[in-house]
């Protein structure tokens, strides 16, 4: 009973949910868990909502970070032609032939375009990833040939689908994801479903069994915490819940974690909200993060408004 009330007051403390928002079936199984931090699940759990550093409520999408791009390789100019110091003076014996070289050399020295797409990368080719991923359904709001952070988010959402390693780098394993169109597959069949697959840190909007968009997400990292003099454990609860309360604002975490850009909560103090921090992996205390420009999208073109179906798996 104890456990039942901590898990209910989270953050949100000061709005627990209607009897009926609760758990009612159990969820589907999981998916296959690719490589990468899986989700812990502890036994003893009392979400929350997050600690992260405060989202800014620009909606910008992209406060990713990342490495920066890779300089190519210089080439090197041709040194094979030689002048004849027989000839003029004028020239300092230089011949043609070592004009023609020079010029050569001059050109070769231009870097080499890496054989990846990184984070700081500008060029049509970025551009061309992003118009793809955008098809996918992989969010990303605008083709801009910029490999910026909202850009680096669609990547990591993309090589979590996929099963593969979660850098944000785009090789030759990331870029045949992209060319063979992977996109992972939903858990419901019927109607306008928010599902969230803990084990690939995934946010799917789905209608009618179809996915419309994937979000690159980080829920509760399975680590204790301290808040308010309590301990608690970092869980995000899996099952079949429903949004039941949201916030069109920045919101202030009950237990004094931080804030949270347009929450929806479907249980307890546990929510979906934007957040300036969404890394690769479970770093949350609870809540689902995605980023600030995603959360815009949910709100303002998707909806999902108070009794939208959350699935979590």
């Amino acid at each position: 009973m104890a456990l039942a009330t901590t898990l209910l007051s989270g953050c949100g403390a000061d709005q627990e949910p209607p009897a009926d928002a609760d758990r009612t079936t159990s969820s589907p199984g999981p998916s296959a868990t690719p490589e990468g931090s899986p989700s812990p699940e502890p036994s003893v759990s009392a979400p929350s909502e997050e600690p992260e550093p405060s989202a800014s409520p620009s909606g910008s999408a992209d406060e990713g970070s990342g490495d920066d791009s890779a300089d190519g390789s210089d080439g090197a100019g041709d040194d094979s032609g030689k002048g004849d110091d027989d000839k003029g003076d004028g020239n300092k014996g230089e011949s043609q032939d070592d004009k023609g070289d020079k010029d050569k050399g001059s050109k070769d020295d231009e870097p080499e375009e890496p054989d990846h797409i990184e984070y700081g990368e500008v060029s049509n080719r970025v551009g061309k990833l992003q118009q793809r991923l955008q098809d996918l359904g992989y969010f990303v709001s605008s083709v801009d040939k910029s490999y910026g952070g909202e850009t680096q988010q669609a990547v990591f959402a993309l090589q979590k689908a996929g099963g593969l390693y979660r850098d944000g780098v785009v090789g030759d394993a990331t870029q045949a994801a992209a060319d063979k169109g992977v996109v992972p597959k939903p858990q419901t069949s019927s109607g306008k479903v928010l599902e969230i697959d803990i084990d690939r840190q995934l946010v799917l909007a789905v209608e009618n069994g179809k996915v419309v968009k994937v979000i690159n997400a980080s829920s509760g990292n399975g680590e204790t915490y301290e808040a308010k003099g309590n301990t608690y454990t970092a869980y995000t609860p899996r099952g079949s819940f429903a949004v039941y309360r949201e916030e069109n604002r920045m919101y202030a975490s009950g237990l004094e974690l931080g804030d949270m850009w347009r929450p929806k909560f479907f249980t307890g103090g546990i929510a979906v909200h934007g957040s300036a921090s969404v890394p690769a992996f479970p770093a949350s205390h609870g809540c689902v993060r995605v980023s600030n420009g995603a959360m815009d999208w949910i709100w303002d073109t998707w909806g999902a408004p108070s009794g939208t179906p959350v699935v979590v798996y």
